[in-house]
């Protein structure tokens, strides 16, 4: 077996609009990925689905695996012909272990590559208003691991830091805050200095403490702070309030559960995090093709026999397409057809493929869809619904009332999905997520599945309709519905709701 390759990939601050595009691209080629405490949730949605991922726990003085022991993973996943992602937070280089990981891989022979990260010191104060330079404050910068090495003596040399006059960023130093302040302090840094604490930048947990070296030991406390934290000392610090951005956004500072399945997920997260919010992609079902599609096929053959087609989901656009080429058929099959959409979304990925609905009902579900649609159907139309396999019946019942003939065909299954990265129901029962995203009953279903143990009451349900509605509050969630069932409506429902909790 040919010997693998590892990447030394920076997985940035948190914030997954950080992560560089040769970051991502690395990612999801990976056949093992090996990872950090600090890379944020966020982040695991974009882990191939089925790729093997590995924590190594690291956080500072609490390492689930010793740094011995990944160097040592790292060399016999690659031994095996592996593509090696190992994940670190920030940019692997800066204080992140990268070059004593590279050690035993070039003394071995191993090919590699590093993947800079967009790093913690520059993005969180970046995302904190303030610029760690400015040419009326700072024209220099410096960044000083505040952890001191196990067993090892103290070598910051605070004398030579003051007399820079620059910004001074401390890393991994919380638990040394007095210390640090109180070094700087006694090296001759005037005490009213700016200075402050920026915890957990980038993320929902975002906060600063903004005070003077003299006193933001004292007002950390008062305040409270949580790791992972960096310390930022200068002048700069001052011009926090004036520039501050991201606190106010609309969803700043709240954690969004998004359930949508991984392949419809993103339009969706893209606009939370647009607004925001920091978003964790959890698909609760997906969606899978049926193998046997002869019934389809049947119909196709058979297509200038129908009047019309109906399309419920765009995920059922997309099977019925694919099944259209694997069959070799033309679209022009569906010349004569009349097309019906249940929505937006689904009218929009009939677009894509240059096919104009004739009908969209008022309001996008399949009760509205059934009964508008039978007013416009002639006694004895044919209507063909390639759909899920658990389908709204009211929807046939409803066409069949008014006379129709209606060939419902399972195209798709919708099954409950798993995941094991992130633990969705501690989440929510520590309260650190402000709201679940539900987009149909099945979502609902799925999340219900996969979280048996927790309380749902502690759920704040952000609903697309009536019926995903009736579901969550089948379970006791507090439910809240869209006004029109489109994304865009739920987008400004989340808003809404994040604005009542203020």
């Amino acid at each position: 077996m040919s010997t693998g390759k590892v990447w030394l990939v920076g997985a940035g601050p948190g914030d997954p609009g950080l992560l560089t595009v040769k970051a991502a691209e690395t990612i999801a080629k990976a056949d093992i990925i090996i990872y950090d405490a600090l890379i944020g949730d966020s982040l695991f949605s974009l882990f191939p689905r089925d790729v093997e991922s590995i924590s190594v726990g690291k956080r500072a003085g609490n390492h689930t695996m010793p740094q011995e022991q990944i160097d040592r993973l790292l060399l016999e996943e690659a031994r095996k012909g592996k593509n090696v992602v190992r994940l670190k937070g920030g940019d692997p280089f800066l204080f992140g272990r990268g070059g004593e990981e590279l050690e035993l891989l070039a003394e071995e022979g191993i090919p590699y590559e590093i993947v800079p990260g967009i790093t913690s010191p520059i993005a969180v104060p970046a995302y904190n208003g303030i610029p760690v330079t400015h040419r009326d404050y700072t024209s220099s910068l410096h960044i000083i691991t505040g952890h001191k090495k196990k067993g090892g003596d103290e070598d910051i040399d605070f004398e030579a830091l003051v007399r820079t006059k620059g910004t001074l960023v401390f890393l991994m130093g919380i638990a040394r805050l007095g210390y640090i302040c109180g070094e700087l302090l006694q090296a001759g840094m005037d005490p009213e200095m700016p200075a402050a604490v920026l915890q957990q930048g980038t993320t929902a947990g975002q906060k600063r403490v903004v005070a003077t070296v003299g006193t933001l030991e004292e007002e950390v406390q008062r305040q409270g702070i949580e790791t992972p934290a960096i310390i930022i000392v200068g002048r700069v610090c001052s011009l926090a309030d004036r520039f501050a951005w991201y606190e106010k956004l609309p969803l700043a500072g709240s954690r969004v559960v998004v359930t949508r399945p991984r392949g419809m997920i993103s339009r969706m997260a893209a606009g939370l995090r647009r607004l925001g919010a920091e978003v964790l992609e959890l698909p609760s079902i997906e969606t899978r093709a049926r193998e046997d599609q002869s019934q389809l096929v049947q119909a196709l053959d058979e297509a200038e026999h129908y009047d019309w087609i109906v399309f419920t989901s765009p995920t059922g656009v997309r099977v019925f397409f694919d099944v259209m080429r694997d069959a070799g058929k033309d679209v022009r099959r569906l010349a004569s057809l009349c097309i019906a959409a249940i929505g937006t979304g689904t009218k929009k990925e009939l677009a894509e493929r240059n096919l104009l609905v004739d009908f969209v009902p008022s309001v996008y579900d399949g009760d509205t869809l059934g009964r508008e649609l039978a007013q416009k159907l002639e006694e004895g139309s044919r209507v063909l619904i390639p759909r899920a396999a658990e389908g709204n019946q009211k929807l046939v019942r409803f066409l069949e009332e008014a006379g129709a003939e209606v060939t419902d065909i399972p195209i798709y299954d919708t099954l409950d999905a798993s995941q094991d990265l992130v633990d969705e129901t501690g989440l929510f029962e520590n309260g650190r997520i402000d709201c679940a995203v539900f987009t149909s009953a099945s979502t609902v279903r799925g999340f219900v599945s996969r979280n048996p143990g927790l309380d749902f009451h502690l759920v704040r349900a952000a609903c697309i309709g009536k019926q995903t509605k009736a579901r969550a509050d089948e379970y006791g969630m507090q439910t809240y519905m869209a006004k029109e069932a489109t994304i865009d409506s739920l987008l400004e429902l989340v808003v809404s709701m994040r604005q009542e909790t203020k």
